[in-house]
Protein backbone atom coordinates (compact mmCIF):
# COMPACT_ATOMS: atom_id res chain seq x y z
CA UNK A 1 0.00 0.00 0.00
CA UNK A 2 1.16 3.53 -0.50
CA UNK A 3 -0.79 6.90 0.07
CA UNK A 4 -0.72 8.80 -2.50
CA UNK A 5 -2.41 12.29 -0.91
CA UNK A 6 -4.78 13.45 1.88
CA UNK A 7 -8.51 12.89 0.72
CA UNK A 8 -10.65 14.65 3.18
CA UNK A 9 -11.21 15.28 6.97
CA UNK A 10 -14.93 15.05 8.87
CA UNK A 11 -16.51 16.56 11.77
CA UNK A 12 -19.37 14.67 13.07
CA UNK A 13 -21.59 16.42 15.33
CA UNK A 14 -25.79 17.19 16.52
CA UNK A 15 -27.65 18.66 13.56
CA UNK A 16 -27.90 22.64 15.11
CA UNK A 17 -23.42 22.50 15.30
CA UNK A 18 -23.03 20.93 12.08
CA UNK A 19 -25.10 23.84 10.47
CA UNK A 20 -23.57 26.24 12.31
CA UNK A 21 -20.02 24.34 11.20
CA UNK A 22 -21.39 24.51 7.17
CA UNK A 23 -22.00 28.23 7.41
CA UNK A 24 -18.64 28.76 9.08
CA UNK A 25 -16.40 27.16 6.58
CA UNK A 26 -18.57 28.65 3.92
CA UNK A 27 -18.47 32.23 5.22
CA UNK A 28 -15.58 32.69 6.77
CA UNK A 29 -12.89 30.21 5.61
CA UNK A 30 -14.17 30.05 2.01
CA UNK A 31 -15.18 26.47 1.31
CA UNK A 32 -18.22 26.29 -0.73
CA UNK A 33 -20.78 23.32 -0.72
CA UNK A 34 -21.05 20.75 -3.44
CA UNK A 35 -22.20 17.61 -4.46
CA UNK A 36 -22.61 14.76 -1.72
CA UNK A 37 -23.63 11.16 -2.64
CA UNK A 38 -26.56 9.78 -1.05
CA UNK A 39 -25.39 8.03 1.90
CA UNK A 40 -28.00 6.94 4.37
CA UNK A 41 -27.00 9.97 7.10
CA UNK A 42 -27.87 13.96 6.71
CA UNK A 43 -24.76 16.05 6.00
CA UNK A 44 -22.86 17.77 3.72
CA UNK A 45 -19.19 18.01 1.20
CA UNK A 46 -17.43 21.36 1.50
CA UNK A 47 -14.57 21.88 -1.45
CA UNK A 48 -11.98 23.55 -1.89
CA UNK A 49 -12.00 24.59 -5.35
CA UNK A 50 -12.89 21.08 -7.53
CA UNK A 51 -11.92 18.87 -4.54
CA UNK A 52 -13.99 17.58 -1.61
CA UNK A 53 -12.14 18.36 1.57
CA UNK A 54 -14.75 18.46 4.67
CA UNK A 55 -17.47 16.31 5.36
CA UNK A 56 -20.12 17.22 7.86
CA UNK A 57 -21.80 14.04 9.02
CA UNK A 58 -24.68 14.55 11.89
CA UNK A 59 -24.42 12.55 14.79
CA UNK A 60 -27.56 11.46 16.30
CA UNK A 61 -28.70 12.41 19.67
CA UNK A 62 -28.92 8.45 20.63
CA UNK A 63 -26.08 7.60 19.05
CA UNK A 64 -22.96 6.88 21.51
CA UNK A 65 -19.82 8.82 20.74
CA UNK A 66 -16.26 7.45 22.46
CA UNK A 67 -16.05 9.36 25.85
CA UNK A 68 -12.61 7.65 27.28
CA UNK A 69 -10.99 9.15 24.34
CA UNK A 70 -7.99 11.79 24.69
CA UNK A 71 -8.45 13.73 21.26
CA UNK A 72 -4.75 14.93 19.90
CA UNK A 73 -6.46 16.58 17.07
CA UNK A 74 -5.12 20.03 16.54
CA UNK A 75 -6.37 22.18 13.59
CA UNK A 76 -6.72 21.63 10.07
CA UNK A 77 -4.12 23.70 7.47
CA UNK A 78 -5.68 24.95 4.34
CA UNK A 79 -3.37 27.44 1.35
CA UNK A 80 -5.04 30.13 0.59
CA UNK A 81 -4.77 33.78 -0.94
CA UNK A 82 -5.12 37.32 -0.21
CA UNK A 83 -3.67 37.46 3.30
CA UNK A 84 -4.36 41.36 4.03
CA UNK A 85 -7.96 41.01 2.94
CA UNK A 86 -8.50 37.98 4.83
CA UNK A 87 -7.44 39.83 8.08
CA UNK A 88 -9.80 42.59 7.25
CA UNK A 89 -12.82 39.87 6.84
CA UNK A 90 -11.94 38.06 9.88
CA UNK A 91 -11.43 41.51 11.69
CA UNK A 92 -14.83 42.79 10.32
CA UNK A 93 -16.33 38.85 11.41
CA UNK A 94 -15.22 39.23 14.83
CA UNK A 95 -13.07 36.34 14.48
CA UNK A 96 -10.59 36.06 17.18
CA UNK A 97 -7.11 35.23 15.47
CA UNK A 98 -3.72 35.11 15.53
CA UNK A 99 -1.02 35.42 12.77
CA UNK A 100 2.30 34.02 12.47
CA UNK A 101 5.19 34.68 9.94
CA UNK A 102 7.34 32.54 8.59
CA UNK A 103 10.29 34.69 7.06
CA UNK A 104 12.51 31.75 5.92
CA UNK A 105 9.51 29.70 4.19
CA UNK A 106 8.33 33.08 2.69
CA UNK A 107 4.53 32.13 4.52
CA UNK A 108 2.54 33.86 6.77
CA UNK A 109 -0.23 31.97 8.92
CA UNK A 110 -3.15 32.73 10.31
CA UNK A 111 -4.77 30.45 13.40
CA UNK A 112 -8.25 30.60 14.60
CA UNK A 113 -10.95 28.51 16.03
CA UNK A 114 -14.95 27.52 14.42
CA UNK A 115 -17.65 27.37 16.28
CA UNK A 116 -17.10 23.61 17.79
CA UNK A 117 -13.06 25.03 18.51
CA UNK A 118 -11.66 23.00 15.97
CA UNK A 119 -8.45 24.71 14.76
CA UNK A 120 -7.88 26.07 11.80
CA UNK A 121 -4.57 27.56 9.52
CA UNK A 122 -4.53 29.04 6.93
CA UNK A 123 -0.84 29.45 4.82
CA UNK A 124 -0.09 32.27 2.68
CA UNK A 125 3.13 32.09 0.31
Amino acid sequence: MAVLGFNHYNLRAERSMMEQLKVFYRDVVGLHIGERPQLTSFGYWLYAGSKDVLHLSEAKPEEKRKENIATTFDHVAFTATDYDATIVRLEKLGIQFKTREISDAGQNQIFFSDPAGNGIELNFS
